[in-house]
């Protein structure tokens, strides 16, 4: 750090921590005397023999020290956080968002354990090693895991990053359902087994993700379906900053934009119930004045087509991102779920539904929620309008036909099982009840 050369322990040097600056090199134990003596009067009369006796005492003490802090430090549990697909730039981008506290707490330590096959063993060794030479002081320990059989053990938090690459000349869309139906049977029973009983596991990605939530639901009857979620909150920042720049103002003051539907397919941007803080116009007032956004972008004609064409490139950039826009949603959907979203904010996640705003129960649907206790509730007192309504019949039909096929899927692999998957309603009691016109 300082460009000194000392060969011989004790190195001393002065340092004014009070007034910073660069410490001045004294050298060692006789310089350090000759120092006291000529700048303090102050002169030792102690023996190198007793000096030594000493300096093994302080060690010895500061050893029993160090011992008591780590065994202090073993009581306290750190959270077991486990990352799927863990050589994906997410992953990369996501780990010093989880490691400087701001998502679990800035008394909360973390164990990070990273998930990937087996040709990624090398990628996952230099994330290790980088993240261990970065020192956080939050996190206990970061492993990386090749062994599928020893994944999720003692797991608080799984983060699932898997995607799959979509070659639509080549693969059809039963085919890659089918290899989100493996990934997902594949984890099951390691969740099942290994994981701990109040786990909390969280969907994310580029392809698929609603479907791998409701796959982990389907194969995990132990986990409530309350405690697996799908992000989508990168869908609504991409929308904030989109309504920013139309409005010339910063993207933080854009509140309650809704996102409904496939979080990885169709999605319906709703802007209803959308609000706008500190917004430069006619109107203005304290902190928490808000006015309705609707009412201060006049132009519907901008909405349905210029909003909706930037929500095309915001799909493209999502899908295509370096992983900084999908790791900060993880990051801020985690904080949300451990420490409650902003109160009286509205924010969107793909949850199990229960026949909320009348979507068909047994499909996993990115809807309004609050988070508050470590848990979430629905905002199931929005007023839906006729039109709102009749998208959101449209939106579910393609999450009930990728339900469908993949539980087709799983009949033809394991037909002994098909009484286990089925949901509150039979599949064709659900298409029965479907809105009549709405493919």
């Amino acid at each position: 750090m300082n460009g000194w050369k000392h060969k011989r322990s004790p190195i001393i040097w002065r340092e004014l921590l009070d007034r910073g600056g660069k410490g001045l090199l004294l050298g060692g134990l006789n310089e350090f005397l000759e120092y006291a003596q000529n700048y303090y009067g102050i002169t030792s009369t102690m023996l190198t023999e007793e000096m030594l006796e000493i300096a093994e005492e302080n060690l010895q003490a500061h050893m029993e020290s160090e011992k008591e802090q780590e065994e202090f430090r073993s009581l306290i549990n750190p959270l077991q956080i486990w990352i799927t697909s863990a050589s994906a730039p997410t992953c990369y981008q996501l780990i010093p968002l989880l490691a400087t506290g701001d998502v679990f707490g800035m008394t909360t330590e973390i164990s990070i354990h990273l998930l990937d096959a087996v040709q990624f063993k090398e990628c996952l060794s230099g994330i290790v090693m980088e993240v261990e030479d970065m020192a956080f002081p939050l996190l206990r320990g970061i492993s990386g895991h090749t062994e599928i059989d020893k994944a999720f053990l003692q797991a608080d938090v799984i983060i699932v990053l898997d995607d799959i690459i979509l070659e639509r000349d080549t693969q059809t869309l039963e085919n890659c359902i089918r290899t989100v139906s493996e990934i997902c049977q594949a984890y099951a029973p390691l969740i099942e087994k290994n994981a701990k009983s109040g786990v909390r596991i969280i969907c994310t990605g580029k392809t698929f993700v609603n479907l791998k939530a409701m796959m982990i639901i389907t194969y995990v009857p132990s986990i409530k379906p309350e405690n697996v979620i799908a992000v989508a909150t990168s869908w609504e920042s991409a929308s904030k900053a989109v309504l920013a720049r139309k409005l010339n103002m910063n993207a933080a003051g854009v509140k309650d934009v809704i996102v409904w539907g496939n979080i990885s397919g169709c999605i319906y941007i709703d802007l209803s119930h959308a609000k706008l803080y500190r917004c430069d116009s006619a109107i203005w007032g304290p902190a928490n004045f808000s006015r309705p956004l609707l009412n201060l972008i006049y132009d519907s004609k901008w909405i349905n087509s210029e909003f909706m064409s930037a929500q095309s490139l915001s799909s493209s950039r999502v899908c295509h991102c370096a992983g900084i826009l999908l790791s900060h949603a993880v990051a801020t959907a985690l904080r949300y779920w451990f420490h409650g979203s902003p109160p009286g904010e509205i924010v969107s996640m793909g949850i199990f539904s229960e026949g909320q705003f009348c979507i068909p129960e047994g499909i996993v649907f990115s809807m309004p929620v609050r988070f508050q206790n470590g848990s979430w509730e629905v905002v199931t007192e929005l007023e839906i309008n006729e039109k709102t309504q009749e998208v959101l019949g449209r939106l579910s039909y393609d999450l009930i036909q990728e339900k469908r096929i993949a539980l087709k899927e799983i009949k033809e692999m394991h037909p002994y099982r098909a009484d286990k998957i089925t949901t509150k309603k039979d599949l064709c009691q659900e298409m029965e009840t479907f809105p009549t016109g709405s493919v």
